[in-house]
């Protein structure tokens, strides 16, 4: 297979030295997997060029007494010690959360809130199965609308869960992060607040002056944290650009990908906004190394039928830049 054939959504890739294997985990799809169900499913490449036909390590069905059946977005596995941590975001309509008063926005949009948040799964092996910690809530506090945590070691070796707090339930969307035990299966303490989506002062500036912005919301979205060589910490983010579209000045956006940098270099920040990587509806990418040293970027495009698009990478500094779209390896289009 290669990446125009492969459907997914928020890709994350965990490139294994031990069988020089990539793995790039996605949402599971029956159509692709011939698994029903919400899950995670993985396909594998040695070359990021050709790909093995999706195996599914993770379904929700088959964890009793999950406290929820729906999602299964934004897979990723991560390692410590000597096991395989999945982390990926479900959601139940029919637990209710509180829903801010819109008026106090003066946002038009019906905000529907309901359980929603990232859980947190074990295995010994890449390939699964994956079974969930603790099956009767999210990682994050449960009374929080969140998505798409990941994880972050800091110098001390404190692991944390970054994750998205849902602009449905704070309309500008936030990045907060959590203390987690040693061993990823419980929390520590309060969030602590990170930053929100304004904070990108980019994301309005196509927006006429007089027009509210409230009218669309500040979205958070796939949050992913590395640490540059010079020992910045980046956090590469996803969120939706504001345009104006028709002459009633009705407001719209397009899925873009973006980072922020600390200017501490510590996770608390203060973060310090920057300018889109990519733009054309996509999003949700990760950066990650491949066996002969580059540095690579995934994300998904368009944002409706995803498809994972491939770009080699540069840190000049804390300065991350675009070097060029792996056509060579995406296929294209």
């Amino acid at each position: 297979m290669r990446l125009p054939d492969m459907p997914l959504h928020d890709p994350f890739v965990v490139a294994d030295a031990g069988s020089r294997t990539y793995h790039l985990f996605t949402s599971n799809d029956p159509s692709v997997s011939g698994v029903e169900g919400t899950g995670t499913m993985v396909y594998r490449s040695r070359d990021l060029r050709d790909w093995l036909h999706p195996v599914v390590v993770f379904r929700a069905a088959d964890q009793p007494e999950l406290w929820a059946s729906d999602g299964g977005w934004a897979p990723e596995v991560h390692q410590l010690a000597g096991r395989y941590y999945l982390f990926t975001t479900l959601h139940n309509e029919d637990r209710p959360l509180p829903v801010p008063p819109s008026s106090r926005y003066g946002t038009p949009f019906r905000l529907s809130n309901h359980m929603r948040g990232t859980v947190t799964a074990v295995s010994d092996s890449l390939l699964g199965p994956f079974t969930v910690v603790d099956p009767s809530r999210p990682t994050p506090p449960a009374h929080l609308m969140t998505l798409d945590g990941t994880l972050y070691v800091d110098p001390s070796g404190q692991p944390w869960m970054v994750y998205a707090h849902e602009w449905l339930q704070t309309i500008d969307g936030t990045m907060e992060a959590i203390r987690l035990a040693p061993d990823l299966t419980s929390t520590i303490g309060d969030p602590v607040f990170l930053f929100k989506a304004s904070d990108a002062s980019w994301l309005g500036e196509q927006i006429p002056a007089g027009v509210p912005h409230q009218l669309a919301p500040y979205i958070t979205d796939g949050p992913q944290l590395h640490r540059a060589p010079d020992g910045a910490l980046l956090m590469l983010w996803s969120t939706y650009e504001k345009n104006v579209a028709g002459q009633d000045g009705t407001i719209s956006g397009g899925y873009v990908q973006t980072y922020a940098v600390s200017e501490s270099g510590e996770l608390a920040g203060p973060w310090r906004q920057q300018r889109p990587l990519v733009r054309e509806d996509s999003g949700h990418g990760m950066l990650f190394h491949t066996f002969d040293g580059r540095l690579m970027m995934i994300l998904h495009r368009p944002f409706a039928d995803a498809r994972g698009k491939l770009y080699e990478m540069r840190l000049d500094g804390h300065e991350l830049r675009v070097l060029r779209r792996r056509d060579d390896l995406d296929g294209g289009g």
